[in-house]
């Protein structure tokens, strides 16, 4: 992998664990997070650079979704659980 895409790779990732971790609800809040670094967990051995390509691409879709998510979890806030 090129230092620019392991540079944008990780990137995409602290963006999108920051994301994830403004989600109100604890439950929503620590499945995404769980579910970001399994994703690139399950995706660092990749080496094509298309393929990686895409999945950069998805990646940013994907943060993008969780921004807005967010934003919206946060319009319709419920009472806080005991956990958080």
């Amino acid at each position: 992998m090129a230092a620019s895409t392991r540079a944008q790779v990780i990137s995409l990732y602290r963006t999108m664990l920051r994301e994830s971790s403004g989600f109100p609800s604890y439950n929503y809040r620590t499945y995404a997070v769980r579910r970001v670094r399994d994703a690139f967990r399950a995706n660092s051995k990749e080496e094509d650079p298309k393929a990686v390509a895409r999945l950069i691409e998805e990646g940013q879709r994907t943060a993008e979704l969780i921004h807005r998510q967010v934003a919206v979890g946060k319009m319709y806030e419920s009472q806080k659980m005991v956990l958080e």
